[in-house]
């Protein structure tokens, strides 16, 4: 369980550190499951401030470069890392993408943060072989670095045209209450109550 910082009068805070999937792409942000995610915290009882530092395109080397600043102007309590996805669309070698994750858990460890990690998936026509490869090294860094995750935070949506907008991969706004869902079990794990 994760308890504020003793004599702090900030609200503690949960930073969501990731691409278009938790940035809004497409839809108002008072639609976002970054949205949906402070809602649910303030009726649940938590104090917690949810800062969304998500930025549409980003990959896991944005990420590892950003990560550093990130932590120095929010001190998050607990950071929800959902990267990779833009990775494994551009076809970026596997090995760096898990490097790049795993500089990011670690300094974000180093400074006191929780970590949670949403697992993603990529269309099949990269391939088997790099799509199963792509795909494992979200439980590589979670086993490794000692996190939780989820194995595919689009669980439900991806397959689902009536949730996806036109371009057929990002969610849509009737989405982000599914995607809320998807995480929201190792959120509420790792904040405890």
């Amino acid at each position: 369980m994760l308890t504020a910082n003793a004599g702090s009068t900030e609200p503690p805070t949960v930073l969501i550190f990731g691409d278009s999937l938790s940035a809004g792409y497409g839809i108002e942000v008072d639609q976002s499951w970054a949205t949906l995610l402070q809602t649910r915290l303030n009726q649940q009882g938590y104090e917690h401030r949810v800062i969304n530092a998500s930025i549409s395109g980003e990959t896991t080397e944005g990420g590892a470069t950003r990560i550093e600043s990130a932590l120095a102007d929010f001190s998050p309590e607990l950071i929800i890392l959902e990267l990779g996805g833009n990775d494994g669309l551009r076809g970026f070698p596997v090995e760096r993408m898990r490097a790049n994750l795993e500089k990011i858990v670690l300094r974000a460890k180093a400074s006191g943060a929780a970590v949670v990690l949403l697992g993603i998936r990529i269309p099949t026509n990269y391939g088997q072989r790099y799509s199963a490869e792509f795909e494992g090294v979200f439980r590589q860094v979670s086993e490794s670095l000692d996190v939780q995750w989820i194995e595919f935070f689009m669980d439900g949506i991806a397959l689902n045209e009536d949730l996806l907008q036109a371009d057929r991969i990002h969610p849509n706004a009737a989405a982000q209450p599914r995607l809320l869902d998807n995480a929201w079990p190792i959120i509420s794990a790792t904040l405890g109550k």
